[in-house]
This record gives C-alpha cells, structure tokens and sequence, in this order.
C-alpha cells in the first residue's frame, strides 16, 4: 500500500473486500441492468468459487454514443433493485476514479486492494469485440478473465482474434475454479444458462 493513496470518497464507494477474497468484477453502462447481467454473476459465483462480484457502473462505454444515458445515480438504484443479492455489490468506482477505459480501472483498484484476487468477468458478446478496447492485450496480462457464453456469439467469440491471440492462455473448462489461482494472462470459456436480453434489446422495446 505504500504510495498509494485511499482518499475518503474512494473507501465510501469501494464495496467490501479482504486479502485473500476472490472477487470478479463485471463492467458496463448498465442502461438498464437486467436478469442476464445477474445471470452472468451467479455463474460466476459458482462456477469459479468467487467471494463477490462487483458490477462497475461506467460512466459511459467509450465504445457507445452517451447520449441519452441516464445519470449514474439512477442506474446504480435500478441495478441495485435487480440484483438483489448479498454477493453482489453495485459501485459507481469508476466515476470517483474518473476512469472510463477497462485497464484504468484495473491497474487504479489493483495496488488499492493488496492481497485481492481479481477476475475480470464478460460476455461472450463483448469478448468477440474486446480487441477494440483499449490496451486490450494489457488489460489480459493485468488480470485473469472470464467469458461467460451468451446466445449467438459462442462460435464466433471463440474465433475472434482475442481468442485466438490467447489460445494459449486459456483454461480447460472443467478447471474454470482454478482460475483466480492462475497468472495473467489467462482465460476461461463457461458454457452454462443463456439468456437472450441484452440492454439495447430492451431499450429498443422500451423497458
């Protein structure tokens, strides 16, 4: 910790955590957050043994226009409502750090939080264009990741060039808990429940 300073309005939004946890973090604009984003965060907590999962409400994806987003405080209460879960825990970090880009957020909470095993949790959806992101392949050596099977991108994701580049990397399914445990890079593929909803599907239906 050394160096590293914690000022008071960054402990208030950093939800609880303690050396030796494992927590998986799963980022997005959660405009609106829904039950695939819930879906998501229980795999994960089963299937790679995790103590938590944080969802990062963005303050905008720089992928996405933020046009007509709502304000982070009214989609933080929305996901707090759908998530309903002691082990999930809602943060709006990212905008206290002043951070919209994944390894900015990673390499900010890594030195905050010593002793921390991270894990960085996506769909398959977001996986298939994570080579858009910057400082894609930085971010894979900062932290282990989790891509967890959405409807419509399985093949494809496992095609793309961030597969491919981290072929290598990748972990046998069947050892998806012993993930945390592994160095980055290093990534697993989990095949599990699906749901079809997404944010933009229910934006366009107007929910």
């Amino acid at each position: 910790m050394a160096g590293v300073s914690l000022s008071p309005r960054f402990v208030r939004f950093l939800p609880p955590h303690g050396r030796g946890q494992r927590i998986g973090l799963l980022g997005g604009s959660f405009n609106p957050a829904h039950p695939a984003h819930r879906l998501i965060s229980l795999i994960a907590l089963r299937r790679l043994n995790l103590d938590a999962v944080w969802w990062l409400v963005t303050p905008g994806n720089p992928l996405k226009s933020v046009k007509g987003l709502p304000a982070v405080a009214q989609r933080m209460q929305q996901a707090h409502r759908l998530a309903n879960h002691p082990k999930i825990h809602v943060t709006a970090l990212e905008s206290v750090l002043r951070t919209r880009y994944t390894i900015d957020t990673v390499q900010h909470l890594r030195p905050r939080c010593p002793g921390v095993n991270f894990v960085w949790i996506m769909g398959s959806d977001n996986f298939l264009q994570f080579h858009h992101w910057k400082q894609w392949p930085e971010i894979a050596a900062s932290v282990p990741m989790a891509v967890i099977d959405r409807p419509g991108t399985t093949l494809k994701s496992l095609h793309g060039r961030a597969a491919h580049r981290f072929a290598s990397q990748r972990l046998p399914e069947q050892r998806a808990s012993g993930l945390l445990k592994r160095k980055a890079p290093a990534w697993v593929f989990l095949h599990d429940r699906r749901s079809a909803l997404s944010s933009t599907l229910l934006r366009l239906q107007g929910l």
